[in-house]
């Protein structure tokens, strides 16, 4: 999905650019009881990666590599988790330090918690800015 809208500071269109993966799967070990420590468990992550920059910027090798953000999440998601919070922030940092982008929004949900009651699933969601304008192309490359 491309919006167009404004850069304040120059006047200038810029396009915003969200690239969505959705329903990551993994199996870790995730939570701070003892059996979630030793017995892996399905986290579902969802990761909404907004790109900025002017519209007359586009190019062919202009676009966010999935594989790189996939690889970001695998690699945070690995194990342990403690907490939800913690993957989550912590997906949300690394991507913004690795990719050209303005904004990003991660949801992490465990499906099986035990609270006594029916309940679909457990989910933390952040959303952060770049600190910095990403309307620069990637040079960073995917740090670890």
């Amino acid at each position: 999905m491309t919006t167009p809208a404004h850069d304040a500071a120059h006047g200038a269109r810029v396009d915003r650019q969200t690239v969505s993966l959705v329903g990551m799967r993994f199996y870790t070990r995730v939570g701070v009881l003892p059996h979630e420590r030793e017995i892996a468990q399905p986290l579902e992550i969802d990761v909404a990666a907004v790109r900025a920059r002017p519209a007359s910027a586009y190019a062919a090798g202009d676009v966010l590599d999935y594989r790189r953000v996939y690889a970001v999440v695998a690699d945070v998601v690995a194990g342990p988790v403690e907490w939800l919070e913690d993957a989550a922030e912590l997906i949300a940092a690394r991507l913004l330090a690795a990719e050209a982008l303005a904004r990003v929004r991660v949801a992490v949900r465990k499906p099986h918690v035990a609270l006594g009651g029916p309940l679909a699933y457990a989910e933390v969601c952040v959303e952060r800015d770049a600190p910095h304008a990403a309307n620069a192309p990637n040079t960073a490359g995917v740090r670890r």
